[in-house]
This record gives structure tokens, sequence and C-alpha cells, in this order.
């Protein structure tokens, strides 16, 4: 299956471990797991995806399937996941110490990752927004029927407001 080689790859260039120092494979892969399951919860998608946690897979691949937007969606869910995960353990090390002229402070650390980790959050669920109102439930924008150049609520817009004889 190849989520399970490329989406990791995604993922450690969002997270920046690209040397493979931090997380280990087999990590990376229950934590996307961890992810697919949260965004298949969250939007509603054109393929049904089984996501099993204890088993640490996706079927089918999506991958494959050529579904970029459950793809991206999932790595930056999981990123997100992951970065939080480093944000609480950075901020049970965020100290300060001085003694004398010396001065040790750690407390930047788990600051920049606190904002790595709102940033991609953020970045999350703008994605999910967006396809939320593109794909909507039935594959076209929410709104369309209600706002579309033939709808009564629409006629107002297309009326010209300094003719007073009617529409044109």
């Amino acid at each position: 299956m190849a989520w399970n080689i490329d989406m990791v790859l995604m993922l450690r260039s969002i997270i920046g471990d690209l040397d493979k120092t931090k997380f280990t494979n087999e990590r990376l892969k229950q934590i996307l797991v961890i992810g697919a399951y949260n965004v298949y919860n969250d939007a509603v998608f054109s393929t049904e995806y089984t996501i099993d946690v204890g088993s640490v897979s996706i079927s089918p691949d999506p991958i494959t399937e050529s579904d970029s937007d459950f793809a991206t969606l999932t790595v930056y869910k999981s990123a997100c996941i992951l970065i939080g995960s480093e944000v609480k353990t950075e901020a049970a090390n965020a100290i300060s110490i001085k003694d004398g002229p010396s001065a040790i402070d750690l407390r930047a650390v788990s600051g920049t990752l606190n904002t790595l980790y709102k940033d991609l959050c953020q970045k999350y669920d703008d994605m999910l927004k967006t396809y939320r109102y593109e794909k909507g439930d039935g594959g076209t924008p929410a709104g369309t029927a209600v706002l579309s150049p033939y709808a009564p609520a629409s006629w107002s817009a297309s009326m010209n407001r300094y003719e007073t004889d009617g529409y044109f």
C-alpha cells in the first residue's frame, strides 16, 4: 500500500523530521491512522474508507485512489496531533535559570512549537472548511440553490439600481 510510504514522507516533511531522528516510520503510521480517523469523521468523502486504528490500516489506499483531499487533510491533521504532543512535552521542559551573568532560557522552544502547532491546526481547519464548501454533501457548494443566478434571492443583485423602468 502506498499510503504508508507517501503519506509518511509528507508528514515527515511537514514536521521537519526528514532525517528520521525523532520519529520512527511505525509511529508516524500510527499517527496517520489516527489522523485519518479524525478526518473521516470531520467530512464526507466520495470514497468510503475503512480505518482500523488497532491494525494500523487505511483501506482503500487514498494514494492509489487519487484522493488527494483525504490524503492532504489526513497529513495535516496528523501533523497537528503530533506537534500538539510535542508542545505538551516541551512545555514541561520550559525553564529559565539565571546564575550570576549566565542564563539558560528554554521557554522560547515551547513558544515556537506552540506557534507551529497553531499554524498547522489553522491550516487544517481552513482546508477542511474549503473542502466542505467546495464538495458539500452532494458535490455542489453549499448555498448554490439559494444563491444561483436563477434563484429569486439573487435577482436583486443583477438589477440595475439606477434604472427606474424595470430590470434593464
